[in-house]
Parts: structure tokens; sequence; C-alpha cells
């Protein structure tokens, strides 16, 4: 385990080496206010040296790199707070180039997310996968609404909506990579949160349209539900279907190509083109994305001489999506934590997300499986639960405040999954070995 004082070895080495910056940044703007190419370099090289170092980090206290690029974001976007006005970077980071950029890099996560996913094992998901992941969804959306709705009355029905879809979905990466860790990817357990977190996030994606669609819409009618609904579900169902039988032709067609790195280019053809139709039927860019993903592997292209399609995208994966973690974390306003009701709604939905997550265990129907892992393994929300809130911000529902305490939910589910986990496998191992049931 690092020691602490690596990490506040590690911020002061980062505030030294971007003090030079904060200057230079608000003379990087045109007097206009237009953004010019050099304040998006600085942006950008500040962005992704911040990530990397927060990353590394991370990594070496066995936390997953997303935290170290979510928490010195934080540290970037609150240097005036944090140095007493000495310097700042002023609007660097508020421009459309950069939240572009930050855009692209959600669409190529969740697109690796599909690549990642198989829809064969999509369709072999037991039972306990399936209830558990409808549980999971249910449970923690409910809580998180009446939670919400408790703890800001005046807030109103779309913000304790969007809280509630917020809690909803899960990060399997944290678990999957415990579980690896451990050598337990083949247990009960395992296949079923991973089975699990696949329809977990095909229900959580079609929520966030939903919810979406009605707090754009204004209406929360029983039709405008039905009709999202089945936008979100045919859409989804009917891109995998053309998708399935639309790329094999296209990849053998590739294939005969001898242009450089036209399996690439095909890919994130796909991934563009999806995201768009995505856009012009009413659904987030992500579903798209995440449907390209789903439809796509290295079996529709019959030339295989290239890398397989994960090791092209990785690259691209691990410039552009870090960015749109820094960005949340910049865009974290550290002096609304100093508000006593911040941390009361950080600690309240923290805490719905937490018991909706075990109450999914109650799904599980397979005798071999632990329940209270299953639970455990469910809890992290990670960089999914940012993305919610990161939708929610744009809608306009979603304050700093409620932004904020969001970010520490994410944070502390992230941070508490990977050690519980841990000590509830042990702990089913030591009941095994004692031959206890």
């Amino acid at each position: 385990m690092l020691k602490k004082k690596s990490l506040w070895s590690a911020i002061v080495v980062l505030s030294v080496a971007l003090m030079p910056l904060g200057s230079y940044a608000s003379s990087a703007e045109s007097a206009e206010g237009a953004v010019s190419i050099d304040q998006v370099l600085l942006a950008l090289i500040i962005i992704l040296f911040a990530a990397k170092i927060g990353g590394e980090l991370f990594e070496k206290m066995k936390q997953p790199a997303v935290l170290g690029e979510l928490i010195f974001g934080i540290i970037i976007g609150n240097l005036a707070l944090l140095s007493g006005g000495a310097f700042s970077f002023g609007h660097l980071f508020n421009n459309e180039i950069v939240s572009t950029l930050a855009e692209l890099g959600v669409m190529i996560l969740l697109f690796q997310v599909g690549l990642e996913s198989n829809i064969k094992d999509m369709m072999k998901v037991g039972i306990s996968s399936v209830l558990v992941a409808i549980i999971g969804v249910a449970a923690p959306m409910i809580l998180g609404y009446y939670v919400s709705s408790l703890i800001l009355p005046e807030a109103g029905f779309n913000t304790w909506l969007f809280i509630g879809a917020t809690l909803t979905a899960t990060s399997v990466g944290i678990t999957a990579r415990v579980l690896k860790d451990l050598g337990k990817l083949s247990t009960p357990e395992a296949k079923i949160i991973l089975g699990a977190a696949v329809v977990d996030d095909v229900l959580g994606l079609i929520i966030l349209s939903i919810v979406s669609g009605i707090i754009v819409s204004g209406s929360v009618s029983m039709g405008s539900i039905a009709y999202t609904s089945f936008i979100s579900l045919a859409f989804l169902v009917g891109s995998i279907v053309v998708g399935l039988w639309t790329a094999p032709k296209i990849g053998a067609w590739v294939s005969k190509m001898h242009v450089e790195g036209m399996k690439i280019v095909t890919a994130f053809l796909f991934l563009f083109v999806m995201s768009y139709l995505a856009i012009e039927v009413g659904l987030a860019a992500i579903v798209g994305a995440f449907a390209a993903g789903l439809v796509l592997d290295d079996v529709i292209f019959v030339n295989k001489k290239e890398h397989p399609i994960d090791d092209l995208v990785k690259p691209l994966y691990c410039i552009f999506v870090p960015i749109f973690f820094v960005l949340m974390g910049i865009q974290v306003d550290m002096s609304v934590f100093l508000d006593l009701h911040v941390i009361i709604i950080a600690l309240g939905i923290t805490a719905a997300s937490i018991v909706g997550k075990q109450a999914c265990s109650a799904g599980v129907r397979c005798p071999e499986a632990n329940k209270l892992i299953v639970g455990i393994g469910m809890i992290s929300r990670g960089e999914v639960g940012l993305i919610f809130a990161s939708v929610g911000k744009g809608l306009g529902v979603i304050d700093d405040a409620v932004f904020g305490a969001i970010v520490i939910m994410v944070i502390l589910t992230t941070l508490v999954t990977p050690p519980l986990l841990k000590w509830s496998i042990q702990r089913k191992d030591r009941m095994i070995a004692e031959g206890v049931k």
C-alpha cells in the first residue's frame, strides 16, 4: 500500500507543474471569448498529464485508475480555492471543443464495453442474472427517488427521478478486476455478476433514455413512457439484428482491401453511424455506441492480419476516455462540500445505492452462489454513474451541489467495493473450509 505522503507528494508535483500555466490560461482566450487552438492544447496537456499521474498513483494503491483521474480533476478544477486565489485556470476547460472530446470519450467507453460483451453470452444469461439485474436496477432507483425527495423536498420531481436513475447502473469493470486478481472469475457468483452487469447496462441505458425523454418533454404520461421504452428497445434490438446481418458482409468486403487501417476505420464508422442514428431517434449517443460494440466482433473480418479490434481501440480509449473523467472532476465545485447539506445528500444517496444493490441478491436462484458476494459485487457505480450525472447536469436537473454529492457517492461506492468483495469471498472460502453451508 502506497503511503499517504505519496499522494500529497503527487498533488504538490501536479500543482507546481501546472502553476506556470495558470497565469497563461486567461491569456490563451481571445478578447471575444473564442476558443483558440493553444487554449485547447493547453487544456489537453493538463488533463492528460493529470489523468496519467492520478491513474498511476491510484493503481499503486490498488484502486481503480478512474478514481485518480476523477480526484486529480477535482484538484485542478479547484486550484483557485486551494491556493487561496493565488492562481486560476479561468475558463480554460469551459469550451465546446474540450467538451466534445469528452463526449467522444464517453462514446468510446461504451463502445469498448459493447466490444467486451458478447451477444451469445447475453442470450445464455441465466434466470439469476436477469433477476439480479432487474432488482438491482429497480430497487436503487426507487430508493434513490424517495431518499432524494426527503432530503431535497424543494428540488422537484425531475431531480428526484434523475438521482434515482443515476443509482441504477453498475460498474462491472471494478468488480471484474477484483474477481480476476483473486482467481474467482469461474465461480458461480462471478458468472451471475458479469451476466447481470450486461443486462444491467442495457436496462440502465434504456432508463437513461426514458428519464431524459420525460425531462425534456416535460410529460410523465404512460403514453410517453411507453413510446420512449418502445423506441429504446426497438432501436437497440433493431440495430443489433441489422448489425449482425450487415457486419459480416461489410467485414468480408473490408478484409479484401489493402489500405492501411481499414479495420479500425470500419469499427469507428460503426460507432459513429450507430451513435448518430441513436441521436436522430431521440436517444443518447452512448446507446448507439454500446450497440455498435455489441454487433462488432473480430469474427466478421475474414482477413485478420491486423491486431484485434480491442487492441486497435485501446490507444484511443487511453487518450479520450480519461478526458471525460478528468473533466467531470474539474466540474466539481469543492466549495459545495463545505455545505453540510451536500454531505447529507451524498450520504443519503450512497446509503440508498448500497442498500438497493444488496436487494438484488434476492434474485439469486443458484444454490451454489453466495448472495452476499453477488450483492457486494453490484455496488460499484464508477464511470457509468458519472455518465448519468453528466447527462443530468446537461439537462439542467442536477445542480452543482447534487452533482458534487453524486461524485462523492461514486467515489465511496467505488472505494468500498474491492475490500468488501475480497472480504466476502474470503469469508465464503473459510465457511467452506469449516464445512459451514
